[in-house]
């Protein structure tokens, strides 16, 4: 199938009409993101309001809470248009679970920072890669998401040097060291079937390899490039 050919479904009750394989592979899509903004705001983002170390980090904390918060909520309001039940829209009821980044037991505002920087920046590739999606309710939701998940990559990307110069070099290292080993995976394995159903019906467009060595090089230009750390190796699933 040509991207020419790919379906163009411009409405949530459209998608009703399409082969089941496309439909199973929206909902899989729109499951994924709502559990993972919900569990993620919940053991990273509200946390981070209590280790904000100033009114001006809290504030702008508490922007990147709302956000993700409203992230979920519109991901789980898409999955009840388009027939998804509310219990496999949350993570605590779901039959998905969240990532295996979500397990990291994050105990700092530096980590946080460092998740910001690195992690933000996993989730804005994905985004990025709904923007041409063929079931546009979802392509618009990944342009209305894309410019705040700009937002929480830059805030990491600002906070981490004014911690570099209050002298916390190695304790952002270390961070770095402990959260970019996790990443990787969150682009799923080289050669997945799910990708392949994706980018078949131009759900998604790029392969997870793809995604995922194009993280690799914007981390690694970020993390050594800007903050003058070193990138851990991280031994690479090969397609």
């Amino acid at each position: 199938m040509t991207q020419k050919d790919f379906p163009e479904v411009k409405t949530p009750e459209e998608l009703s009409d399409q082969p089941r394989e496309y439909r199973a592979a929206v909902e899989k899509i729109v499951i994924s993101h709502a559990i993972n903004e919900l569990y993620g705001s919940q053991v990273y983002d509200e946390p981070a309001i209590a280790l904000a170390p100033t009114p001006y980090a809290k504030w702008l904390t508490c922007r990147v809470v709302m956000e993700e918060y409203g992230h979920h909520v519109r991901f789980a309001e898409l999955g009840v248009q388009i027939g998804i039940p509310e219990s496999d829209l949350n993570p605590q009821t779901s039959y998905k679970k969240p990532l295996s980044i979500m397990d990291y037991n994050m105990e700092s505002w530096i980590e946080f920072c460092v998740i910001k920087a690195i992690g933000d920046m996993a989730e804005l590739i994905q985004v990025e890669d709904l923007i041409h999606c063929s079931f546009h309710p979802l392509r618009k939701l990944a342009r209305m998401t894309m410019p705040e998940e700009r937002f929480h990559a830059q805030f990491g990307e600002d906070f981490c040097p004014d911690l570099l110069e209050a002298g916390e070099h190695d304790a952002v290292q270390q961070a770095v060291n402990k959260v970019f080993p996790l990443m990787p995976a969150f682009f799923g394995r080289p050669g997945s079937r799910n990708n392949e159903i994706y980018r078949k019906w131009g759900i998604k467009m790029r392969t997870n390899e793809d995604m995922r060595d194009d993280y690799v090089n914007r981390t690694r230009e970020l993390i050594e490039g800007k903050f003058g750390l070193k990138l851990p190796n991280v031994e690479l699933e090969a397609a």
